[in-house]
């Protein structure tokens, strides 16, 4: 009997797709090549699974061309490249990869929230340039990260990992805005406090990013929210591209509206708004939050692992979605 095909759509761990090469047959993208939305729908044909990253959109138009497929697993916590509503409608299930990033996540918030607060990225430029002639009482002076006011938007896991290491490690004031209010015990394992979001811009010290990426969030923070912000505060954000508006961005940093940032996600990756590489007052990674070894096979395996449980057992293990007729 032959074996269902599926294609995993970017390059893996070679140990992982050997695993899935034990259940189907599999088209990889080794090479690593990011494909035109054309050439993906080409891909597709005959597959009933795909495992995907955030750089492939999985939207109506491929799931009209592939009546075929099943189901499509997301290499991310994320899925904002995911129609969710028209899969749904044609019969596939999406799945994500919660909980196996969140500790790792947090970890490089934090990290990214350091760098910018102390001007890491900055300083190391000068040093390299070879700058450094003598040390001075105020060069590259920066943000107290300890007991300062941290403020999150977004509290969901990788949020309150976050304020858990803010609040009992660095003895902050934990600030959050949320859809909805955590429960009591959270917050209080957390030791966080629910306050609007205009609240939390205009009294925090350092300001986090950890919401998931929509229509309702696009530009949560703009220039009005950019204005609101302490001329001594910063930004971080990890959570996606479009969350921050990059052009508002580059402008409050360039005018020192707001002290410094740090961004891991871009509008438009991995292309860059020019103007946010023309200022010193930010840290920029390339989308590496969840970039350790670890975090990142458990993230291809959870994906694998979704493919093969739906797939033989009619069940997948992180589903975003419930289709008609099936139970929730």
């Amino acid at each position: 009997m032959s074996k269902p095909s599926i294609l995993v759509a970017r390059a893996i761990f070679p140990e992982v797709l050997q695993s899935l090469a034990q259940v189907f047959e599999v088209e990889s993208n080794q090479a690593d090549e990011v494909w035109s939305a054309a050439e993906l729908i080409r891909r597709m044909q005959g597959k009933v699974g795909a495992l995907t990253t955030g750089s492939e959109r999985i939207d109506a138009t491929l799931l009209q061309a592939n009546a075929q497929l099943k189901i499509v697993a997301n290499m991310a916590v994320g899925f904002n490249n995911f129609d969710v509503s028209a899969m749904t409608a044609a019969g596939v299930v999406a799945t994500n990869t919660p909980d196996v990033l969140t500790e790792t996540t947090a970890d490089f918030g934090f990290a990214l929230l350091m760098a910018t607060a102390r001007r890491v990225t900055e300083s190391e430029h000068y040093l390299r340039a070879g700058l450094w002639k003598k040390w001075s009482y105020d060069m590259f002076a920066g943000a107290e990260v300890h007991g300062s006011t941290l403020g999150i938007i977004g509290m969901g896991r990788i949020g309150q990992g976050i304020a858990r290491r803010a609040a009992h490690g660095f003895g902050m004031k934990v600030l959050y805005n949320n859809r909805s209010r955590l429960s009591a015990q959270l917050e209080a394992d957390c030791k966080a406090t629910y306050v609007s979001k205009q609240a939390l811009l205009q009294t925090a010290d350092h300001v986090m990013l950890v919401l998931p990426y929509s229509a309702e969030s696009h530009h949560t923070i703009g220039a009005a929210e950019l204005a609101q912000m302490k001329p001594t505060a910063t930004l971080v954000n990890i959570a996606r591209g479009g969350i921050v508006d990059d052009a508002a961005l580059a402008q409050a940093l360039a005018a020192h509206q707001i002290a410094a940032a740090g961004i891991d996600v871009f509008e438009g990756e991995p292309s860059v708004h020019p103007d946010l590489l023309k200022v010193p007052n930010v840290v920029l990674t390339p989308h590496i939050a969840s970039a350790t070894i670890q975090t990142r096979k458990a993230m291809a395996q959870l994906a694998a692992d979704n493919l093969v449980a739906y797939l033989t057992r009619g069940q997948a293990l992180t589903p975003l979605n419930t289709l008609p007729g099936t139970a929730a």
